[in-house]
């Protein structure tokens, strides 16, 4: 059964039909249909396969609409992120649900910090940042999300995870 895109749309047949026909389209009516639909010619390095796909994307984008706000954000985010450093590695920031609790063990203690909808709580307190956690806990200033394990040691935040 084919799934429909975004989950719950209605399948547009008048859409379905043109994407079923593009697989077989010569390249001279996918250049055609690029003109179209992108009212620019079509770029000399695109062969049928990337003509047809940006084709169909264009046709589903506006047929059942785009990517969601959010996806969007975080996509530009790493875009801007890979023309700031390029090669280097990209990471998806990691959103964590209030009520989550993170736990680290260090030097032989174990913290447990739960995440609220504004801060973190840790032994009665509520603080506004990992970090200050972090500081607290090992006396020295640290990047938290990194002393929690939400960011590898090979992003580019800080060498060893000490904030300053």
């Amino acid at each position: 059964m084919k799934e429909l895109w975004p989950a719950g749309a209605k399948v547009n047949p008048a859409v379905e039909a043109e994407l079923e026909r593009l697989p077989a389209t010569p390249i001279v009516e996918l250049r055609k249909r690029y003109r179209e639909l992108f009212k620019a010619e079509p770029p000399k390095a695109f062969g049928p396969d990337l003509l047809r796909r940006s084709i169909a994307h264009l046709i589903q984008e506006r047929a059942y609409g785009g990517l969601p706000a959010a996806t969007q954000r975080l996509l530009d985010q790493l875009v801007k992120a890979a023309a700031t450093k390029p090669g280097a590695r990209l990471e998806l920031p990691r959103r964590i649900k209030p009520g989550s609790e993170l736990v680290r063990t260090w030097n032989r203690r174990t913290y447990r910090v739960r995440i609220l909808e504004k801060g973190f709580a840790y032994e009665g307190k509520t603080f506004a940042s990992l970090s200050e956690i972090a500081t607290s806990i090992t006396g020295t200033r640290w990047n938290g999300p990194r002393f929690f394990g939400l960011r590898s040691a090979g992003s580019s935040d800080g060498g060893d995870g000490h904030a300053g």
